[in-house]
């Protein structure tokens, strides 16, 4: 991996969207803001083991039993799935695509874990298929979080026009959620990252890309951007903190906003609740790339955090081979 000193934009992006989702895994899907202050006094809050005990008496689905602390969720595996994808093969190619993430996810893939709704219905679509009869949406009808996943290698990998990657983005996200709204999510994110890459500053960058998503989201995101100081739990209440982009798009935007580097991001979007992790890969792959953007000294992911992240060498491998400046 090319430090040159510090990361690049483009790789912090990518690693700053892995990690984050690594780190949120513990308390994935605990509804419960009082419970996580309590765990975090005694625990703290990132890369903690899956631990049914803190779920219990509280609301929360644990689904993360066979996982242990440094582990993805099924966000961060997509994401680096599609990271392997490119890296392999030099860019993008659907079909390749649709049989390698077949293969991960399916029956007798790599992948040990939780399946949700968007990719549970993509491999029902897919698997009784051959490769060459798969069709150029195979996505399920749903604005679920797994829409997002590809978003951060998408964009870090792209080369040409804002314009280009939207296109590009579209096709990749319909692969999984051929949803309007999932669409627009990944669309609004994909354009604050790569205005981002590409020098803008991070309220500037929130702010420009509000249009871009339409009239359901757009003024969800004008509310949260409205708003003075960090105060996430606060935003979880007001918007929800479930799977569905409409609930978590603000509360990213809200905290990588507002939130002083990676680190208190990561953190402060734990402490909402909820689907953490969904909010975590464009959230993490946002605040990376901005610190790194913007000069800050040292690495803006905490080196503590990337060492237990148990994917390290693999995006370290794959970052080296797309040569990514």
């Amino acid at each position: 991996m090319n430090y040159n000193n510090k990361l690049t934009p483009r790789i912090a992006a990518i690693l700053g969207a892995l990690v984050a989702d690594s780190a949120s895994l513990g308390l994935h899907w605990l509804y419960d803001p009082n419970r996580i202050a309590q765990i975090n006094k005694s625990k703290g809050l990132t890369f903690l083991s899956p631990d049914d005990d803190n779920y219990t008496g509280a609301k929360g689905f644990f689904a993360h039993g066979n996982k242990q602390a440094g582990d993805s969720s099924g966000y961060g595996e997509t994401c680096l799935l599609i990271l392997k994808h490119i890296a392999r093969h030099g860019q993008f190619d659907r079909v390749q695509y649709q049989t390698e993430y077949r293969g991960h996810f399916g029956p007798g893939g790599e992948y040990i874990g939780y399946i949700d709704s968007p990719t549970r219905q993509t491999l029902l679509k897919l698997m009784p298929l051959a490769p060459d009869d798969f069709p150029q949406i195979s996505g399920a009808d749903d604005d679920q979080f797994a829409a997002l996943a590809t978003v951060p290698v998408i964009t870090a990998t792209h080369k040409g026009t804002q314009a280009e990657l939207l296109e590009k983005i579209d096709e990749v996200v319909r692969l999984t959620n051929n949803n309007d709204i999932a669409v627009s999510a990944a669309k609004y994110t994909a354009s604050v990252l790569f205005d981002i890459i590409n020098g803008r500053n991070m309220t500037q960058a929130l702010t420009d890309a509000i249009p871009q998503p339409g009239d359901k989201l757009s003024p969800l995101l004008e509310q949260a951007l409205q708003t003075n100081s960090l105060d996430s739990i606060t935003m979880a209440e007001q918007f929800g903190s479930a799977c569905h982009v409409l609930e978590g798009i603000p509360i990213v935007a809200h905290i990588a906003k507002h939130a002083s580097n990676y680190r208190d991001a990561i953190e402060a979007n734990i402490r909402a609740g909820g689907d953490s992790c969904g909010r975590a890969i464009m959230l993490g792959a946002i605040t990376a790339a901005n610190a790194q953007q913007m000069g800050e000294e040292g690495l803006s992911i905490p080196l503590e955090w990337m060492a237990k992240y148990r994917g390290l060498s693999v995006v370290a491998d794959a970052c080296a081979q797309l040569r990514l400046a």
